[in-house]
């Protein structure tokens, strides 16, 4: 079987990851969350045109996965880089696949499998 890209998930329905920016992730028991400046599609129904600086249409939030029973971290970077405006972030989320229930996600912060009983969703800070 072929893992299944993220945009397949209702929960990250017109969210863009890959130029999305990771500002930092957290574990909890139960729990992995990646705090984002995420990139929002014109599917969104908060997505507005972008600022006249911006190439995109960013909102604060979260990626979560909850009912996370297990997380096998591969690698892990703590690199920061820095924009123009001096804002400080991990990189970006390149991938993000899934296939029954285990999901790996990956980026310029690293890489980490886990497995979950609930689907990934997106929330608005």
């Amino acid at each position: 079987m072929k893992p299944t890209h993220y945009m397949r998930l209702p929960g990250l329905a017109g969210i863009y990851l890959e130029d999305s920016y990771v500002l930092s992730i957290s574990e909890a028991p139960g729990e992995l969350t990646f705090a984002l400046d995420a990139v929002l599609t014109a599917t969104n129904a908060r997505y507005h045109p972008p600022k006249p600086d911006e190439q995109y249409c960013y909102a604060p939030g979260r990626l979560v996965f909850e009912g996370v029973t297990e997380v096998i971290w591969l690698r892990r970077f703590t690199q920061e880089y820095t924009d123009a405006t001096g804002a400080a972030d991990l990189g970006n989320i390149d991938s993000l696949v899934f296939e029954r229930g285990w999901y790996r996600v990956e980026g310029d912060w690293g890489s980490v499998e886990l497995q979950s009983s609930c689907e990934p969703e997106f929330r608005f800070d």
